[in-house]
């Protein structure tokens, strides 16, 4: 067990945020502040890379393993040891603090993306703490939308030594508390801090909410969510690239299931602002335009969903390209409950190298029209696009069937 105040077991969603990180030398602890930590792996002072790569492994190794302190100590001192590195502060101390910080903000950063399913987040303080501070002490219980801003500077940690944590809460769970919705957030207040006193770069002031510590006053993990979040790529998905340059081009010898039935009244209005449409896509997936969410697919993969899908480069709200708006909900259902999952190796010839692209498509038969038409939500590292088309001559829904077959949905027949 690393320590009780951060979880019995490692998880994957810990895991892997520590694992994407980067490995930064620096000279002080100021010179990474809040958020860029969803980036970065430093050790306070480690300006050189031999130094932060060892440091990292012994970390990594902790939080996989669940190592405890006393076992990342004896690293520590092998570590410094090895290259003479002569660091700040006491030895008990210095080491805690590399260990705890990093074990507390990795699980902070996972429980992060887990609650993304939780439409409602309730702050915890932890009994066993001897010296509870007061204001963290004040916000045990407190019950907040997950979306609430509070959330962005508030998500503990909030200091050193803190163990303060999240709960994740439905509407049967506030029914049970006696609550008909969330509760107020509480007024937050500002005070600033002069850091970085003794840094070879010099003092600075910050602007920290009361009762947190400078330096964690953001939510480990937010920022890498939405790193996360696939931008829209320019062009639309193209049907002839499903037997273009890519590969495999192996296609099914079966049917796609019969277009299912979709309500005219489903769709969305022409003429909304971008940031409806864009809402209402968000919204099937349990995101805001200012919270992103983590969604699972039906074969267990995740992506990433928030504002950014339909963020151009300037910031501004995309949502209305080629008509498409109106159609959002049929491009939600396509990934949501898709006909078919395919992935294929395709080739870019603007940026001359291959990428993987998975493609949803789903057929619905929208009410009032004779065709059925045919959605297509397609995601790769290179981003997403998304068309919504009524198939007629000159293309057909086997232009899109093409690759590995990866899921079908069968029929009620074939079942």
């Amino acid at each position: 067990m690393a320590s009780a105040a951060f979880g019995a077991l490692p998880f994957r969603e810990q895991i892997g945020f520590f694992q994407r990180k980067l490995n930064l030398p620096t000279t002080a602890w100021t010179d990474i502040y809040t958020q860029e930590h969803d980036y970065a792996f430093v050790v306070a002072g480690a300006n050189r890379d031999a130094i932060v790569s060892d440091f990292r492994a012994a970390v990594e190794k902790a939080i996989v393993d669940g190592t405890t302190l006393e076992e990342f100590r004896r690293d520590f001192d092998r570590i410094v040891a090895k290259h003479g590195w002569d660091y700040n502060g006491g030895r008990n101390w210095r080491s805690r603090v590399i260990y705890d910080t990093n074990l507390s903000t990795s699980y902070a950063a996972g429980r992060w993306e887990q609650l993304q399913h939780a439409p409602y987040w309730q702050y915890q303080h932890a009994d066993w703490v001897e010296h509870p501070r007061p204001l963290h002490l004040s916000w045990n219980g407190l019950v907040l939308a997950k979306d609430d801003p509070f959330w962005q500077t508030h998500f503990p940690p909030n200091g050193w030594g803190c163990q303060c944590s999240v709960k994740g809460l439905w509407s049967r769970d506030l029914e049970k508390l006696g609550k008909t919705g969330p509760d107020q957030a509480p007024e937050v207040k500002y005070a600033e801090h002069i850091i970085g006193v003794r840094s070879p770069n010099g003092p600075r002031a910050v602007k920290v909410p009361e009762g947190i510590d400078p330096g964690f006053e953001y939510a480990p993990g937010n920022a890498r969510l939405r790193s996360a979040i696939p931008p829209e790529r320019p062009d639309p998905p193209v049907p002839g690239s499903a037997g273009g340059h890519g590969l495999p081009n192996q296609r099914p010898d079966w049917p796609l299931p019969a277009a299912r039935p979709f309500a005219a009244a489903d769709l969305l209005p022409a003429g909304l602002p971008a940031e409806d449409y864009a809402r209402a896509y968000l919204a099937k997936f349990g995101a805001t335009l200012t919270q992103p969410a983590v969604y699972q697919d039906v074969i267990g993969e995740r992506l990433a969903v928030g504002a950014e899908l339909f963020t151009d480069a300037k910031g501004n709200i995309k949502a209305t390209k080629r008509g498409r708006e109106v159609f959002m909900p049929l491009l939600a259902q396509a990934l949501q409950d898709p006909d078919e999952i395919w992935v294929r190796l395709e080739w870019m010839h603007a940026l001359q190298k291959a990428v993987v692209r998975r493609r949803y498509i789903a057929r619905f038969q929208v009410e009032g029209e004779e065709t059925p038409a045919l959605a297509v939500f397609e995601v790769g590292s290179d981003g997403w696009a998304g068309v919504t088309t009524f198939p007629g001559t000159g293309q057909s829904e086997a232009d899109w069937r093409v690759g590995v077959n990866l899921y079908r949905r069968l029929q009620d027949d074939q079942e």
